[in-house]
């Protein structure tokens, strides 16, 4: 394993500050950290904007609706007298985003927030797979420091973007983000220094990896 590149999937609830320990914690073990990168590359990919892209994940759609439309695409791009919109679908976008991560963590050990990457690398032995929790309390105060939005406003935006990538994430992995047995370790942050959580999960990965 120590001849091994190790990959680090980070989950996190919004407003829990797991982007912030995630790439401390890339710092400190000298890797790079990969979160929105991986979304720009994608855009590029498929030429869409990133807000059209997160609408793609955000959708809770069959995976046979899916299959469907993938292959009417490939259909209509053999034939030139079909006239077709052609639309990316959630599973391209997924089988995109599993495809360059995989080809990141073969050239490099690195830190992945998000992106699925707890299921993505569920095979891997040298993948530490990490859910980053906090209290609710805690983590709309944090996003109410970090924005000048209000109370009510904060809490509308944690759903959202939790459900969104709940429904992502449960289309390709059938199972919930939140599910404990998916992941190595699961640390409630609340109450914590970003610098204490930082240091639980490197000597948590350093054990794990044998580093």
């Amino acid at each position: 394993m120590k001849n091994k590149n190790f990959v680090v999937t980070i989950n996190r609830v919004f407003g829990s500050g797991g982007g912030e320990i995630a790439r401390k914690l890339g710092k400190k073990l000298g890797v790079n950290v990969y979160g929105k990168e991986v979304l720009k590359q994608l855009v590029e990919k498929f030429n869409l904007t990133e807000t059209e892209l997160e609408k793609i994940k955000a959708q809770k759609t069959s995976w046979w609706s899916d299959i469907v439309l993938f292959y009417n695409q490939f259909d209509s791009l053999g034939n030139p007298y079909t006239d077709f919109n052609a639309e990316v679908t959630s599973l391209q976008l997924y089988n995109a985003e599993a495809q360059l991560l995989k080809e990141i963590s073969d050239r490099e050990s690195c830190v992945i927030i998000g992106r699925s990457g707890f299921h993505i690398f569920r095979n891997d032995d040298n993948a530490v797979k990490i859910l980053i929790l906090a209290d609710r309390e805690e983590c709309i105060k944090r996003v109410m420091k970090k924005t000048d939005m209000d109370e009510k406003s904060v809490e509308k935006l944690m759903d959202r973007i939790d459900i969104s990538r709940e429904n992502y994430t449960k289309s390709f992995a059938e199972c919930s983000r939140y599910e404990a047995r998916n992941y190595d370790l699961v640390i409630n942050v609340s109450g914590m220094k970003v610098d204490e959580a930082v240091d639980f999960i490197y000597n948590y990965v350093k054990v794990k990896q044998g580093l």
